[in-house]
């Protein structure tokens, strides 16, 4: 357009100016006033045209340049989605079940059945003690009791016959039952030189060596026996937080180390707050397939504290705020969908954060067009062109 219009003005001046030297030229020679006054006529009425014709010219110019240059924004619909909010701690990973194993007796470690990094079952044998001639002992009184028992059972037949005395009978009987509870003792007495797993799980470390003199209390430990299948997270929650965080609430744990993310839920909340820092306890199970989670790794816990499910979503970067703490956002006003829009100003109300995005509770609709890119330098009531 501005191309067409220089044209078109050269045209016209070089046109005028040509014609009227010529003419200028010969009505000077020639000396004829009225000719000279007539030409000075025609002249000025061309100039009054060509104004008129620049004035029309500008004028699309003008126009069109406006059109051009709108400033060009972008803009995202508004819909109702599930909004979900989390609560983030942190925490380290424990098991209930990670265990010293002591001897519950004196003696020389005999022998030692398992190793570093086996899987044992409860109540498998993982080493012997000497038993110091116990089982000796227990094969002879086993033969006592035998023959208590033997002694015992005539005196009975005979006692039931009305043969012999009472005292007989009742000798043999104490004999007898004192015969099975010497066998008893010393059975549980020598079951102690076996040292068994308590529970199912893993030996994480075989402590003391073969022929080493142990004997029960601190510094005598032999096994750490850990179960890796039943690991939890017990983290600390303000207590603002009580009536959002319940048991059965949706947790995300995530382990930095691992790269690695699990998904699991709150299976116990505490029943005390804590004078000292104001919290309560939350227990949260973590399973445990791969076997990689290990006890004290440290977590990134996520609790959802808050979920609605129709909310409306729009990134928090967009949104300013006045002189009165108003918070507000741009929306584009566009009639029948058309590119050219009008930016209006709309005062929101906002509720909780997640990532780079905030719920609006106020202040905004289902399918509105909300600026997006260029939202920072529009004004209110500015018409702007929408890229589609």
């Amino acid at each position: 357009m501005k191309n067409t219009t220089l044209a078109l003005i050269t045209s016209l001046l070089l046109l005028s100016c040509g014609g009227a030297d010529t003419s200028v030229s010969d009505l000077i020679a020639s000396g004829d006033m009225d000719g000279i006054r007539e030409k000075k006529k025609e002249l000025a009425a061309l100039q009054q045209a060509t104004e008129r014709d620049l004035r029309q010219l500008d004028s699309v110019i003008a126009s069109t340049s406006e059109v051009a240059n709108l400033p060009l924004v972008s803009t995202l619909t508004v819909e109702r989605q599930l909004f979900k909010h989390y609560l983030e701690l942190q925490g380290g990973v424990q098991t209930k079940q990670n265990v010293l194993v002591y001897p519950e007796m004196q003696g020389t470690l005999e022998r030692i059945y398992v190793r570093e990094g086996q899987r044992v079952s409860k109540g498998q044998r993982l080493a012997s003690i000497d038993d110091g001639g116990m089982t000796s002992q227990l094969a002879q009184l086993r033969s006592q009791a035998e023959l208590a028992q033997t002694t015992f059972e005539r005196q009975k037949r005979l006692w039931d016959q009305n043969i012999g005395s009472e005292i007989q009978f009742l000798q043999a009987k104490t004999n007898y039952e004192a015969a099975k509870s010497a066998v008893a003792q010393i059975e549980s007495q020598l079951d102690k030189s076996i040292i068994r797993a308590p529970f199912a799980g893993i030996v994480d470390n075989v402590i003391k060596d073969q022929g080493t003199v142990v004997a029960p209390g601190p510094g005598s430990e032999i096994f750490r026996i850990v179960n890796l299948s039943d690991m939890y997270i017990e983290v600390d929650v303000p207590e603002t937080y009580l009536g959002a965080i319940t048991k059965g609430k949706e947790a995300l744990v995530y382990f930095p180390v691992l790269g690695d993310s699990v998904a699991t839920s709150i299976r116990e909340t505490g029943n005390f707050i804590n004078p000292a820092n104001r919290s309560f306890k939350v227990d949260i199970p973590v399973p445990n397939k791969g076997g990689l989670i290990k006890p004290n790794l440290t977590a990134k816990v996520n609790l959802n504290d808050y979920t609605s499910e129709n909310a409306l979503l729009i990134p928090s970067s967009i949104i300013s705020e006045n002189a009165d703490g108003e918070q507000y956002i741009y929306v584009a006003e566009a009639p029948n969908g058309e590119q050219e829009a009008v930016a209006k100003r709309t005062v929101i109300e906002t509720g909780k954060s997640q990532g780079a995005h905030i719920e609006v509770l106020a202040g905004l609709e289902e399918g509105q067009q909300v600026i997006k890119e260029g939202a920072r330098t529009v004004k209110d009531g500015q018409q702007v062109k929408i890229i589609r």
